[in-house]
């Protein structure tokens, strides 16, 4: 009897072993699967960026920065125009934009259960996965060809239809990870619900909400189909933000295309400009916000 015991324990001893030994192979197994993919995925961005900041630096210098671009045949030059002319449509299109998406957010998150709400979350979704292009043909339509001319606003116009969805599904997403006893302890101490909603719901979740808000940013800056048909461009510096104006994709798509070597290279200076400041932003941003986790305070 004794030994029949011994024997059934020293066996499922056994079988343990050899389910721990399987599982520990199996773990193993997937953990390498899961590093091979993400360097399958690293290794292109890494040569994309590798390449182009290769490329790129043999034509920066303080002209790139300093000067407007050159006539075809004339070395040098830089795109000045562009550098401003990005920064004043981000700018623009994050004044239209970041407070329309973190609105219709805030609604969707502590509203959201109404009819109304759901069409708006599915136009969200939509729009999301919305071709860049297509932004830029609805905002000629609507914008461009009304006016009779190309413009800045045009151009803001289309970048911020394109910040919205990515900012509105961000917040909504992020206000959702708020517990709701902080909505109902707020409530019960008298507090108005939009009080909550400003005080401690938003300012529980406001570094999330801001790290997506730069990133759409950052993908704002790099869009170029929208402002071929609302920007246009413009080689020399704009007067006012009522006309065609220079921006950094945009000019990197014109000279990349052209046949002239030195507006290859300074295709090339541009493009690796537009990367080095899209990383340094996200870098910042994650940084100052602690990479979007909550502000929870006890």
């Amino acid at each position: 009897m004794s030994n029949s015991i011994q024997h059934s324990t020293h066996r499922k001893i056994t079988i343990s072993k050899t389910s721990i030994s399987r599982r520990k192979i199996t773990n193993y197994v997937m953990l390498g699967l899961c590093g091979v993919c993400v360097l399958l995925a690293l290794i292109p961005l890494g040569a994309i960026m590798f390449y182009t900041i290769r490329e790129g630096l043999s034509a920066i210098n303080w002209n790139f920065f300093t000067e407007l671009p050159k006539p075809v045949g004339e070395l040098g030059g830089g795109m000045k125009n562009a550098l401003i002319g990005t920064c004043a449509l981000v700018g623009m299109s994050s004044l239209i934009g970041v407070p329309f998406g973190v609105l219709a957010g805030v609604y969707l998150a502590e509203y959201g259960s109404n009819r109304i709400a759901n069409i708006i979350r599915f136009l969200t979704e939509v729009m999301s996965g919305l071709p860049s292009i297509i932004v830029g043909i609805f905002a000629y339509t609507v914008v461009v060809k009304p006016a009779g001319h190309f413009s800045a606003y045009a151009g803001a116009i289309a970048l911020a239809i394109l910040m919205i969805p990515v900012i509105t599904k961000t917040t909504e997403e992020l206000l959702k990870l708020v517990p709701v006893t902080y909505r109902e302890a707020g409530l019960a101490l008298g507090a108005p619900k939009w009080v909550v909603i400003l005080r401690v719901v938003l300012s529980t979740a406001g570094k999330g909400i801001v790290t997506g808000v730069m990133l759409s940013i950052a993908r704002a800056a790099g869009e170029t189909a929208p402002l071929i048909f609302t920007a246009f461009g413009n080689q020399f510096m704009h007067k006012g933000f009522n006309e065609p104006i220079a921006a950094l994709p945009l000019q990197i798509y014109t000279y990349a295309k052209a046949p002239y070597d030195d507006w290859h290279a300074q295709a090339w200076a541009g493009a690796a400009v537009l990367i080095v400041l899209v990383f340094i932003l996200s870098v910042v941003v994650r940084a100052v916000t602690g990479g979007g986790k909550f502000n929870i305070q006890h």
